[in-house]
């Protein structure tokens, strides 16, 4: 896999920024640092940090079969297996955090989707600015899961009610652009957001008769663009 360059405030923000666009945990991840960036004064002179980064090249753990030929072997893991493992996962990793917090794991066998919902009084530091510290514990919880099952698991993680919570204001955020861009009669282009809340923005206005939306840019900096219909 070839270097891809990922740009944020701070080199361990970009690490994560490439951990995520990537599919994978920091630990799986080969980068370099290009630059390490810079507040600057007052805000003044700022610069972002830069680093290259790609998934680090390994061996895959192959078995060979009868007929000689090699598959990839994975072992049968129950779901209450699995749900036992993540939670002994989330212990350590919030021990490591040093944040105390209570973990539901409710396993929907019927969609294979694994439900996480964290309580605590530290719960602003796990949701982050927009959320992002949290849909980034959510990929990496992803990825420990589903290194465990044999059929793909969807996780998902809140807190404190947080995803329909954000829902609610990006629903909000898409009407109040909306009336914008038909009141100025010029496009109107929002903030990097993840695949998900981006998802929101185009469902929020996909019916309306004045306005349409458009993605743009590549990731974690895609961006939604709200435009008047012609």
């Amino acid at each position: 896999m070839n270097f891809q360059e990922f740009k944020a405030k701070t080199v361990d923000e970009a690490v994560t920024a490439a951990s995520v666009a990537l599919g994978i945990t920091s630990d799986e991840l080969d980068y370099e640092v290009i630059e390490k960036g810079s507040s600057g004064f007052l805000g003044i002179g700022a610069k972002q940090a830069v680093i290259r980064a790609r998934k680090k090249e390994e061996e895959a753990v192959e078995e060979v079969g009868t007929n000689g030929t090699t598959s990839e072997k994975k072992s049968s893991v129950s779901n209450a297996e699995i749900v036992k493992k993540t939670d002994e996962y989330l212990a350590k990793l919030f021990k490591a955090m040093d944040i105390e917090t209570e973990v539901t794991i409710d396993f929907d066998e019927e969609n294979n989707n694994m439900n996480i919902n964290l309580e605590g009084s530290e719960m602003g530091i796990l949701i982050g600015k927009r959320g992002q510290t949290l849909d980034a514990l959510q990929y990496l919880i992803s990825l420990f899961v589903n290194k465990e099952s044999e059929a793909y698991v969807r996780v998902k993680l809140d807190t404190e009610n947080y995803r329909a919570r954000r829902k609610d204001t990006l629903e909000n955020l898409a009407k109040n652009i909306a009336f914008k861009v038909k009141r100025s009669r010029r496009s109107v282009t929002l903030e990097p957001m993840n695949p998900y809340e981006r998802r929101i923005i185009h469902s929020a206005l996909q019916n309306d008769k004045y306005v349409a939306t458009r993605s743009e840019g590549e990731e974690p900096y895609r961006k939604v663009v709200v435009y008047l219909k012609k």
